[in-house]
């Protein structure tokens, strides 16, 4: 009887309060701190300047000292480049900075970091103070997971966007800076930054805009060389070269002759220059991280160490130099006009990338392919990789191009399990067979009288000498490709990268005269690419590519790997009760294609063992171009040098 009426009176009481819950207003937003100052198109008065000691080889470190001139005492925020050109997403590398310390008039100066943007830094200028000093370390990777490698004991490379700060409340246009380095003793510096001159050890630079610093990256190293590739002209192009060996620095005369071609041919195409003067900031190194940054007057290239000396072995790292250079005009140069920003830490938009980068990866690679870079074979089978990737790209059946221009904000360009579906930074090399769709297309209805060329020098090569930026938008593209052949592009460019596109983009590759195939066999451009990135490519077979040591780093959504139930993080033991080696997985593949069971691999994931069935017959596939019989060979037209 106590229980029931112990009950009763609970129900009662819970009756009582819940209304009262549920009525409870709950929190509410704590107030957000005033935003950062907005920049304006005026002067900041006074000159910045920025020392760097570079010398720190041991522990990676650059120590940095700044010094900012002030007019007035009071509040004042200080900002580190949070967006990055180039790299298209708000990946400034805050995480770096260390020992940050500011003074005025030889006193400490207490610092507070924005607690909502925290690449801005609060501080009070005191009265009667001149300028702010501000000095930290940046520290760089010392290991391969903690980010790019980019100081070795052979070689450095030295990003002024990661090591200077700037005012709030200016364009980086209005804002002048004058730069110093410390490089290690005895070593070369290269950059497009022109020197004042050297005193005890240190390098001295003419100041620029705090814009065109963050634009001139530079590269120092124990070998270097120099080569004129343009010798004589009024404006120079040099290939400056830093490499792990000396011998490495070794090129022919055939290989120089080749990248001369290069700056010609970009020449005939664009017919114009946006810089007084390029350079080439070529690192040759398998111990610094390689990189490829377009700048305005310079360009970040870092390859494999064997470029020169392992020539006939590497096609598929030749098309790097073509696809910066071509950014001068293309991205730096004529920008998207919502990817052009005041300044660093004003958020960029990537909506056009697809022609930014999408387009130069098309004349990246006609270019290579004109200046003998690439031979005419070996530019057709690059192309041939590219129109397999996106042939199977199966995430085109939900994710448009376009969409994939937020990649670098979405995923900060770290790696993801599954490409093929995800779909990642689609806009380059599916939006290189969007334009040569428009090129063959411009070509079969002018017959043969326009192409695309004439879009890049009539849009790219505007303004000859003008080396500051000119923004566009899909309009100005669209009345672009207009004035070049009458059409409707505005559609066109609308189905194949603003809409879901199910279909592959292969126009391009019939219009031109050639179609994708599959063969047992790899192109020497494939294996190639293989070669470089220590794998075993069977994306067309078994669905998987597998890394230096049989780890699985690849599988293709939907392909058999994918149905037999393996991800990317495996690690292949043994193909059929045998050890694995890569020619005898390959050997397996062809033998099942004759007929029998399944293919039986034994499969380490994490610490669990497993056998898996693969039921694939399909044998060994690699993709290569076919000439299509009775057609104009548009495309051997394209690859062809002008004259």
């Amino acid at each position: 009887m106590k229980s029931a009426l112990f009950a009763c009176a609970t129900a009662l009481v819970l009756a009582a309060t819940v209304p009262a819950l549920a009525q409870s207003p709950g929190p509410q937003p704590y107030p957000m701190p005033p935003k950062t100052e907005a920049p304006q198109d005026t002067p900041y008065p006074g000159l910045l300047k920025v020392q760097v000691d570079a010398t720190d080889l041991d522990h990676h470190i650059f120590r940095v000292h700044e010094t900012i001139p002030v007019s007035k005492s009071g509040p004042m925020t200080i900002l580190y480049p949070q967006w990055l050109p180039g790299n298209h997403s708000a990946s400034g590398p805050l995480k770096n900075i260390g020992d940050i310390e500011f003074h005025a008039g030889g006193k400490s100066v207490p610092w507070m970091r924005d607690p909502v943007d925290v690449f801005a830094f609060h501080i009070d200028v005191p009265p009667g103070a001149a300028s702010v000093d501000i000095d930290f370390d940046f520290l760089s990777a010392v290991a391969g997971d903690e980010g790019r490698i980019v100081m070795t004991p052979e070689m450095l490379s030295l990003q002024w966007i990661d090591l200077a700060m700037y005012p709030a409340g200016h364009f980086n246009r209005r804002i002048q800076i004058e730069p110093s380095v410390r490089f290690p003793e005895g070593w070369t510096p290269f950059s497009a930054l022109e020197t004042s001159g050297t005193e005890g050890g240190v390098t001295h630079y003419k100041a620029v805009d705090f814009d065109v610093l963050a634009d001139s990256p530079m590269i120092a190293g124990r070998y270097a060389r120099r080569i004129d590739l343009d010798p004589g002209a009024a404006v120079p192009v040099h290939l400056d070269v830093i490499a792990d060996r000396p011998e490495l620095l070794e090129a022919t005369p055939d290989q120089i002759d080749k990248h001369k071609a290069l700056v010609q041919q970009a020449y005939k195409l664009y017919g114009s220059q946006h810089y007084n003067h390029y350079d080439f900031l070529f690192s040759l190194s398998d111990r610094m991280g390689g990189s490829g940054l377009e700048h305005h007057r310079s360009s970040e290239d870092g390859t494999i160490p064997d470029y020169f000396t392992g020539w006939n072995k590497s096609p598929a790292s030749r098309d790097l130099l073509a696809h910066e250079y071509t950014h001068s005009w293309n991205g730096k140069f004529r920008r998207p006009a919502d990817l052009w920003t005041p300044n660093f830490n004003v958020p960029m938009r990537g909506s056009l990338l697809w022609v930014y980068e999408g387009q130069t990866q098309y004349w990246g690679f006609v270019l290579s392919g004109r200046s003998g870079l690439l031979t005419k074979q070996e530019a057709l089978d690059a192309l041939a990789a590219t129109a397999a990737t996106y042939a199977n790209r199966v995430g085109r059946d939900w994710r448009s191009v376009e969409d994939t221009t937020n990649d670098p904000i979405v995923a900060s360009r770290r790696p993801q399990p599954w490409t093929s579906f995800q779909r990642s930074e689609d806009y380059y090399s599916e939006g290189q067979l969007v334009w040569l769709d428009a090129d063959t297309l411009i070509r079969e209805k002018s017959g043969g009288k326009k192409s695309l060329d004439d879009f890049a020098k009539a849009f790219f090569g505007i303004d000859n000498g003008n080396w500051s930026e000119v923004v566009y938008t899909f309009d100005d593209v669209v009345a672009a490709l207009n004035k070049v052949e009458p059409y409707d592009w505005a559609k066109f460019l609308n189905e194949r990268i603003n809409q879901v596109a199910p279909k592959p983009p292969l126009d391009g590759l019939a219009r031109g005269g050639w179609k994708l195939v599959y063969t047992e066999t790899p192109t020497d451009y494939f294996k190639s690419a293989e070669a470089r990135r220590h794998s075993t490519d069977l994306t067309y077979s078994l669905g998987l590519v597998l890394g230096r040591d049989a780890d699985i780093t690849q599988v293709q959504w939907d392909g058999p790997a994918f149905k037999a139930g393996l991800t990317i993080g495996g690690k292949l033991l043994a193909v059929n009760g045998i050890a694995y080696d890569a020619d005898r997985l390959k050997e397996a593949i062809t033998e099942a294609k004759k007929g029998g069971g399944p293919l039986n691999l034994l499969i380490k994931s994490g610490d669990h063992y497993k056998t898996v069935e693969v039921d694939y017959h399909g044998g060994l596939r690699y993709p290569r171009l076919e000439r299509i019989e009775g057609t104009p060979d548009l495309l051997s037209a394209i690859y062809t040098a002008k004259k």
